[in-house]
């Protein structure tokens, strides 16, 4: 509920920046009304941004990955013994 009262907030917040910039002539109108526009693809690159940064900082476990094929391996016994075809792996 906190969430969205802050996304509520920060919506409202910039309506009404954007209809303060409407009223007044600070800003050419033909601009004024592309901000939306300009808001909605600033908010996408920098999402995808964050995406990347997060790809960029994502960790390796070497550990966990070993831990991982072990547990395939007994999963693929525990299968073959009850009669399930696994593959060839």
């Amino acid at each position: 509920m906190k969430q969205i009262v802050k996304i509520l907030t920060l919506l409202l917040g910039v309506a009404v920046v954007w209809i303060g910039l409407l009223q007044t002539s600070t800003i050419p109108e033909s601009y004024t009304w592309l901000l939306p526009l300009y808001l909605i693809m600033s908010l996408g690159c920098y999402g995808l941004f964050m995406v990347g940064i997060g790809l960029m900082k994502f960790p390796t476990c070497p550990q966990e990955a070993l831990f991982l094929q072990q547990d395939i391996l007994e999963a693929k016994e525990f299968l073959k013994k009850k009669g399930v075809d696994v593959g060839s792996d």
